[in-house]
């Protein structure tokens, strides 16, 4: 077994910061422990290894970096001024203003329900642009990974801001089932996004490393 620290590369060349680990186990952080073998989680070790998403994440990963050759910016996105990645902490206020919205639907709140999924709508652009930001000096597998767990997140997205245009529009029930299918694309988009925080290390520690 090695430590995160340890940067080892595959049999295929591939970076990978966490490191290829005999016997099944695979080490986050400080702490080591066999992988999980649930469906979910061979899914998200299948997107680890699926080659064909290299071209989108290579199309992305060009997007990216010209912006973020700005020391500044790219420091301000990945956290620095907080002393820690910022993406994990702003994906909690989208989320936190669905879920309550969902619970003020429960109650009969349609029009404290519509504000909420229109608040989570707006508070989506810093958590877009941190995620990009340390996806950006992520290793092969993460970016794989990151590609689909952003695409998930988008899926919600739409659906999100379709169920507030429906709302708006007094169709309660299209804005309702257009919220249920958001928050199923956000489950994934969530699992995968602590597949890549407690299994591939991500995002990086260090707010000045480079961007692939």
């Amino acid at each position: 077994m090695v430590t995160a620290d340890t940067t080892h590369g595959d049999a295929s060349g591939e970076h990978d910061p966490v490191g290829q680990h005999s016997a099944g186990e695979h080490t986050i952080g400080r702490h080591a422990g066999p992988r999980a073998d649930s469906v979910a989680d061979r899914l998200a070790q299948a997107l680890e290894n699926a080659h064909q998403l290299d071209p989108v994440v290579e199309r992305v990963a060009a997007l990216w970096r010209g912006p973020l050759q700005h020391d500044g910016l790219r420091r301000l996105l990945r956290g620095k001024p907080l002393g820690h990645a910022a993406h994990p902490l702003l994906t909690d206020v989208p989320i936190g203003l669905w879920m309550s919205a969902a619970v003020l639907d429960a109650v009969g709140q349609e029009k404290a329900a519509r504000r909420l999924i229109g608040a989570g709508v707006l508070a989506t652009g810093p958590v877009v642009a941190t995620g990009w930001a340390d996806w950006s000096t992520a290793d092969d597998r993460t970016r794989r990974v990151g590609v689909v767990h952003a695409a998930s997140n988008g899926v919600a997205l739409a659906c999100y801001t379709a169920s507030w245009l429906a709302r708006r529009k007094g169709n309660r029930g299209v804005g309702l089932l257009a919220s249920a299918a958001g928050a199923a694309a956000l489950g994934v988009g969530g699992f995968l996004g602590g597949h890549m925080a407690y299994v591939l290390g991500s995002p990086p520690r260090d707010p000045d490393a480079p961007v692939r």
